[in-house]
Formats: C-alpha cells, sequence, structure tokens
C-alpha cells in the first residue's frame, strides 16, 4: 500500500496572496523576489520562508517566514512593517486551498534592520512562524 506524502502550501506564497489582497498594500510590490530594477527606496514587502519543521505525528508544518519591509525612508518603512505585521497575524483561523493556518506567531517583532547592499534602503524585519495543517 502507497501513503500519498502530505504536500503543504508554500508558505510563501500564503503570505504573498494575503497581503497582495489587501487594499492598504496597494501601493507597495508584495512578493517573495525584489521587483526589477530594485534600489530598497521602493515600497516592497518581500517574504521569504527562512526555516521551520514537519511535525510528523500531528501532521503539521510550522514554516518561519521573514517579512522583510522597505520604503523610501525610515519612517516611511516602519509605517509598511506595522501594517504588514498586523495583517500576518491575521492569518490565524484562515484557509489556503485545502491547508489551515492554524496559528501565527512573532518570533520577532519589527526591527530595523540597515541593508549594506543597497545603501539606499530603508529596511525592517520581522519574523513570523505559522502553523499550517493539511485537510
Amino acid at each position: 500500500m502507497t501513503v500519498a506524502p502530505t504536500v503543504f502550501p508554500d508558505a510563501e506564497r500564503v503570505i504573498v496572496d494575503f497581503l497582495r489582497n489587501r487594499t492598504e498594500f496597494a501601493s507597495a510590490t508584495v512578493d517573495n523576489k525584489p521587483p526589477a530594477g530594485f534600489d530598497g527606496t521602493q515600497a516592497v514587502v518581500l517574504v521569504s520562508r527562512t526555516g521551520g519543521v514537519w511535525i510528523d505525528d500531528q501532521h503539521l508544518d510550522l514554516p518561519q517566514v521573514d517579512l522583510e519591509v522597505y520604503g523610501p525612508d525610515k519612517t516611511s518603512a516602519h509605517a509598511l512593517i506595522l501594517l504588514a505585521r498586523a495583517a500576518v497575524l491575521q492569518l490565524r483561523g484562515t484557509a489556503y486551498g485545502t491547508a489551515q493556518i492554524l496559528d501565527v506567531v512573532e518570533t520577532d517583532g519589527p526591527r530595523w534592520l540597515p541593508d549594506y547592499n543597497r545603501p539606499a534602503g530603508n529596511r525592517y524585519r520581522n519574523t513570523v512562524r505559522l502553523t499550517v495543517q493539511p485537510a
């Protein structure tokens, strides 16, 4: 008897799709990769899975995801990270395809993080952990 593997949604895509559909991000680029010509001064939310674990006996995925938020100045970047932080926490209890997002926990709050590869950039970073269960 062959048992099909458990397949979870792409945690980056879950967050990107969720944020893109919200009006407060209409003027920002939300993706898992920088837009063409990106220099760190545009309003951008970059979403990257940076770790996490699969809990086999409970059939759960616990992805750890970073939100890197940029803006034209430090104040704008800070305002955008606060919006992203509040929005991502609202994923708790939602469905994505056949999976359920059971919980969202902030593991590292918004913090200023200069981007030395983009000296003109204004960046904040926030880290969350999702608890995802397939249907």
